[in-house]
């Protein structure tokens, strides 16, 4: 369901941008592990798991829309267009979440690269996994943010 509200939108952006830190941090937990591969594999499965939860918590699943009055769902559908997002509004998938990294891809090479060079090299793998995971997870919660608050606005003027 989306918020009804701007002090409710609020609230949910300020859940989401947790969970988005939450999420970074253990992606640069992951690049920790010295195993080729598994840091990237760790990053889908976690995005896999952040994207469709924001889209939940903002009422952008497929399926909240598709519970919506027709009208709206079109003008909603409309809205995500118009802001260009990739994700909200649809199912999140492997395939989806990989085409993202590739859009990031030169972060995530420099990454694996960084990886194995003792300690500062870690250390820099890490806080590029971090920032990679923070700016996709970040920029998401502020696309959801634009279309539901486009959305309420466009309510008001009914």
């Amino acid at each position: 369901m989306l918020p009804k509200n701007l002090e409710e939108l609020e609230k949910i952006r300020s859940t989401c941008k947790s969970m988005v830190t939450k999420r970074a941090a253990a992606s640069a937990g992951g690049t920790l592990v010295p195993v080729p591969g598994l840091d990237i594999a760790a990053d889908v499965g976690l995005l896999l798991e952040l994207l469709p939860s924001v889209n939940r918590k903002f009422g952008l699943t497929p399926d909240q829309i598709e519970e919506l009055h027709p009208q709206f769902k079109v003008f909603l559908y409309g809205i995500i267009k118009k802001v260009g997002s990739d994700l909200a509004g649809r199912i999140i998938t492997k395939e989806l979440v990989i085409a993202l990294l590739k859009k990031i891809g030169m972060r995530m090479a420099a990454k694996q690269v960084l990886k194995y060079v003792p300690m500062a090299g870690q250390a820099a793998a890490a806080a590029l996994s971090y920032a990679a995971m923070k700016y996709v997870g970040n920029a998401h919660v502020d696309e959801c943010y634009e279309i539901v608050k486009l959305a309420i606005d466009g309510k008001k003027g009914d």
